[in-house]
């Protein structure tokens, strides 16, 4: 290390911090689950709201859903559920709020109640109205006590916390 100038030095730290950032980028895809763009396609259906959360972008999922068959008869299915979330005005403490609403987007005009979401361990510094978004267990919410949530009805709520938690819906009852 003494032989070597300082523009190698800084070269050298810049090409370790580099393999660095790129290890720790290749980690994160690891953990969820992104391939390369060649050994997989991305899938988006309409009205999946299958995303991470990071502080500046949304990583897509892929899709796993299935399209309801409306030929045959089927009512509606989790899609017909569309979830927005977004960031609002922290708290006067700083705590980061989010406004999230759910919506009944079904086209067959039907009212879907029991709507459950994947909500991992949700929590709030802002008290939400239990009658409208209640954690009953770990990683599963229920959204509007359980009764119907009329054809295109929209409820939304505004919780805080420091990070915000990826929602999903998990399953309804049509």
């Amino acid at each position: 290390m003494r032989n070597l100038s300082l523009r190698q030095r800084i070269a050298l730290i810049a090409a370790t911090f580099a393999v660095g950032l790129l290890m720790i980028a290749f980690r994160v895809g690891l953990q969820y689950g992104h391939r390369s763009p060649e050994s997989s396609s991305l899938v988006m259906s309409k009205g999946s709201n299958n995303t991470l959360s990071a502080p500046h972008r949304k990583l897509l999922h892929r899709a796993t859903e299935v399209e309801p068959n409306r030929i045959w008869g089927d009512k509606c299915s989790k899609s017909d559920i569309v979830i927005n979330q977004g960031p609002t005005t922290p708290l006067p403490n700083g705590i980061p709020t989010y406004t999230v609403e759910i919506m009944n987007v079904c086209v067959t005009g039907c009212d879907i109640s029991g709507i459950h979401l994947s909500c991992g361990w949700f929590s709030s510094a802002r008290l939400v109205n239990p009658r409208i978004f209640k954690r009953i267990q770990p990683n599963d919410c229920l959204v509007n006590g359980g009764r119907p949530l009329v054809n295109g009805g929209t409820i939304s709520f505004q919780y805080a916390n420091t990070f915000s938690y990826p929602l999903s819906v998990s399953s309804v009852i049509c």
